[in-house]
């Protein structure tokens, strides 16, 4: 009897579990799509900081499910094509929507 119960309690565990790693957060992503996300986000502004056209810039980078947006604001059109240019190379970017504004 014994045996049964802890094969039951078992069961029911691993059928939550599964359930559990089907769960999506509520914008409908996994958490394997939020994290790689961050990943591509982290990427991205490793990026950035590692130019020396855009290093230091008032650049925001946020990723949904691989489409990378930029905002923020840079001080040329040059600057904010080679900020687009630099988060489109990134490995696991999908597309790019370059939101960034000139101010000189």
């Amino acid at each position: 009897m014994r045996n049964l119960r802890s094969f039951a309690f078992f069961f029911i565990l691993m059928v939550l579990v599964a359930g559990l790693a089907a769960c999506q957060t509520p914008a409908g992503r996994s958490a394997g799509q939020v994290l790689d996300d961050a990943t591509i986000t982290a990427k991205v502004k490793a990026k950035l900081l590692d130019d020396p056209l855009v290093s230091g810039l008032a650049i925001d980078v946020d990723t949904f499910q691989g489409e990378v947006t930029l905002t923020g604001v840079v001080h040329s059109p040059k600057a904010r094509i080679r900020a687009e240019d630099l988060a489109r190379k990134t490995r696991g970017v999908r597309s790019v929507r370059n939101l960034i504004r000139i101010q000189p």
